[in-house]
């Protein structure tokens, strides 16, 4: 398992503590109480291993740990390892919108290192691209309602390239393969639906966006003017529709 990369020297180049206030919320710091075991940074190390190795449950990423003495020292741990449900708390604890400020903050820290991009250095982003997908719920579909997972009830039957699927549909806006924002939202759900909210995303920080571009099956008017209300530039051809005039190339 060493060989399949460095988490540990990863761990290392990545500086937590501006986010130490997200991580340590609602636990018990001080006076009488149960002190805290595990550092929550050596938790959230912990799950981006499990992100890293694409480990499907979290009781995959607990017995990883407790076999490896490896990744429990590039977590942070040493001879104690976590349950299951403790992960599981330490994510709701968090909650939602605490881990996309954490998100946020390392997408900064992502634009500061990479001095290879000077306009990434400089906060602006001249040109990006959307990038849709869709993602596989690991779910069966609910027996009472067939359009709904049954282990995940919030993902839902939608189309998708290869016919009708059970999951979550992803729309992502990057700049040569370094993510800006992205937003997912059930597989029922039109992706021109999901243009607005990831350019609100692509947009919190220092980021500044000038040009996007997509494929066509996110024209529509309604894509064009999220672009136009927020002044940025768009490349997304026309669809050929029978009996429409498009607009000439340029």
């Amino acid at each position: 398992m060493e060989e399949a990369g460095s988490p540990k020297l990863l761990f290392e180049l990545v500086n937590l503590k501006p986010i130490y206030g997200i991580l340590w919320v609602g636990l018990h710091l001080d006076g009488p109480g149960r002190p805290v075991v595990y550092d929550p940074s050596w938790d959230l190390r912990a799950l981006w291993l499990r992100m890293f190795l694409q480990l499907r449950y979290v009781k995959d990423l607990v017995r990883l740990l407790r076999k490896s003495a490896y990744f429990r020292e590039a977590c942070g741990y040493k001879d104690k390892v976590p349950t299951e449900a403790h992960l599981n708390q330490m994510k709701k604890r968090i909650g939602k919108a605490g881990f996309k400020a954490i998100e946020r903050y390392l997408r900064g820290e992502a634009y500061r290192l990479r001095s290879k991009y000077p306009l990434l250095a400089l906060g602006l982003i001249q040109a990006a691209c959307f990038d849709g997908t869709d993602l596989k719920a690991w779910s069966c579909r609910n027996p009472k309602d067939n359009t709904r997972g049954f282990g995940d009830p919030e993902a839902t039957v939608g189309m998708g390239p290869e016919g009708y699927y059970l999951g979550y549909r992803s729309l992502l806006i990057d700049m040569e393969g370094l993510p800006l924002g992205h937003v997912e939202a059930p597989a029922n759900v039109n992706e021109k639906d999901l243009v607005e909210p990831v350019l609100n995303d692509a947009l919190g920080g220092d980021i500044e966006v000038e040009l996007v571009a997509g494929d066509s099956q996110l024209e529509s008017d309604r894509v064009f003017k999220a672009h136009e209300a927020k002044k940025i530039t768009h490349v997304i051809p026309w669809r050929k529709v029978n009996g429409r005039i498009n607009p000439p190339e340029t």
